[in-house]
């Protein structure tokens, strides 16, 4: 273990992350608020952070190898997080103490969209915006963003970006140069952003509000300057800006860099996960807006469609955003959209969950293990987009739902520890594990109820989701600190 290259990384990170409370100290100054002085300070603080761990170790000169980079990227996530936390705790609005900070601030970064705030709407603007700014920073993960930044450092970024891409398939790379691939990355993401946040002001929110809520669509993030969510504008319109942001942002993110780089739209129809990934989502909006429409759950049709198409995308895509919330939804909707989220969207988006290759995998693989049971002696490959899947993949495909499976029992059952009950532990270690949000229960609308040490054992499943399990998990691993 390299932990000079380590700690030095870290420094630079720190020091990068240190300049992110200049904006909403910006933001505060613009509306006249005292809180700019809380930004100032945290800023301060991490920076003072960042100096000191890069200082001692600034002329180390060494390469990241590829173990080191698995502790790089947890420990960027949980120190971000930690310091993230520090406008929370500094500020005199918000008044909450080291748990609910914490806890916050890691919602933020994994784009989960739990929160334990309420009164979001009387809330400081420097507050809010930093929080939507938390999870577009998170979304893509600001370990793809330091990758571009690299070179500075004397250090390859192929082993952070390996240890952090979300997916069953890590090495592909979209341009021959890594950096590269991160800048693409970063002006695809981007580029979505600012559409969303002009066609949610065309819409008629608020510029504050449109940009608020363009961070938190385009990150799959579900954070909401108002109490309400997206359900404050009461908007068809807005819904269905929301949809196509949700919907776009949880494809692929290499397919988006295809089909506008090289003008081949056809790529997203072409690709077997997007197919999947749409065609999915669409069967369980028709199953949630037939239901909502036969059991008038609401006022007119037009409305259960709006909003049974809104929540599920919402819900599938681990957004988490809501209009009229859907905890209250009839007969079995409610347990079908959270057990939903555990699908996700697509691998390389900002998207939590298992995501959908992993799902289109475990299924030709069990078709497979079906049609040898007939044809002991056949020999049957895998194919994805008619190209063969190795065994390792598929093997790995395996491991992690089983370890998904391992986790989430473990976790719901030490909630309950905690003094949750069964609907609220099981659904807030679901809704945390997918990067979701909202679950049912006591946490239907936040968070702010459950114990502290419940709250921790949350923050650790967020991080373990957003991670996608090995990342995480390898630094429990004895082989991993002596091998």
């Amino acid at each position: 273990m390299r932990h000079k290259i380590v700690l030095k990384i870290l420094g630079v990170m720190l020091t990068l992350f240190s300049t992110t409370h200049l904006p909403p100290a910006l933001v505060a100054l613009w509306y006249g608020e005292d809180g700019y002085l809380t930004f100032i300070m945290a800023g301060s603080l991490t920076l003072l952070a960042g100096a000191a761990c890069w200082w001692p170790v600034r002329n180390f000169q060494r390469d990241l190898r590829f173990r080191d980079g698995f502790l790089v990227v947890v420990l960027f996530w949980t120190v971000l997080a930690a310091f993230g936390s520090l406008p929370f705790m500094l500020s005199d609005e918000v008044d909450i103490g080291v748990t609910d900070a914490f806890f916050e601030s890691m919602s933020g970064l994994t784009t989960t969209g739990a929160t334990v705030l309420t009164g979001l709407d009387d809330l400081p603007r420097g507050i809010l915006y930093y929080r939507q700014q938390l999870q577009w920073l998170g979304g893509m993960g600001i370990i793809v963003l330091a990758v571009a930044v690299m070179p500075m450092l004397g250090v390859g970024g192929m082993q952070l970006y390996r240890a952090e891409v979300p997916g069953p398939v890590k090495n592909n790379k979209l341009t021959p140069r890594i950096t590269q691939t991160a800048k693409a990355l970063w002006f695809i993401y981007a580029g979505l952003t600012v559409a969303c946040a002009l066609a949610y002001f065309a819409a008629g929110m608020a510029p504050f509000d449109a940009i608020g809520h363009s961070f938190a669509t385009v990150a799959i993030g579900g954070f909401s300057t108002h109490d309400a969510s997206l359900g404050f504008y009461d908007s068809a319109t807005i819904a269905a800006i929301a949809t196509l942001f949700m919907l776009l942002s949880g494809i692929n993110f290499g397919l988006h860099f295809a089909a506008w780089h090289y003008r081949r739209f056809q790529a997203y129809l072409a690709d077997p996960e997007a197919r999947v990934y749409l065609l999915f989502v669409a069967a369980v909006c028709a199953v949630a807006v037939a239901t909502l429409v036969f059991m008038q759950s609401y006022d007119t049709t037009s409305e259960a469609v709006w909003h049974g198409i809104f929540q599920v995308v919402s819900v599938g895509t681990t957004t988490g955003f809501t209009t009229s919330g859907f905890a209250w939804w009839p007969t079995f909707l409610p347990v079908m959209l959270i057990m939903m989220s555990a699908v996700g969207g697509c691998a390389n988006s900002t998207a939590g969950g298992m995501k959908v290759i992993r799902m289109i995998l475990l299924y030709k693989q069990g078709r497979r293990e079906i049609h040898q049971l007939i044809h002991p002696q056949a020999v049957v490959s895998i194919k994805l987009g008619n190209k063969p899947v190795p065994n390792e993949v598929i093997n790995s495909v395996w491991g992690f739902l089983a370890l998904y499976i391992l986790s989430y029992v473990t976790i719901s059952i030490a909630m309950t520890a905690t003094g949750a009950d069964l609907v609220t532990a099981f659904s807030s270690v679901t809704a945390c594990l997918n990067n979701l949000g909202p679950g049912l229960g006591e946490v239907a609308n936040n968070y702010a109820t459950v114990s502290d040490p419940g709250k921790w054992l949350l923050a650790f499943t967020m991080l373990l989701g957003r991670l996608e399990l090995f990342t995480l998990l390898v630094l429990f691993s004895r082989s991993y600190w002596i091998g």
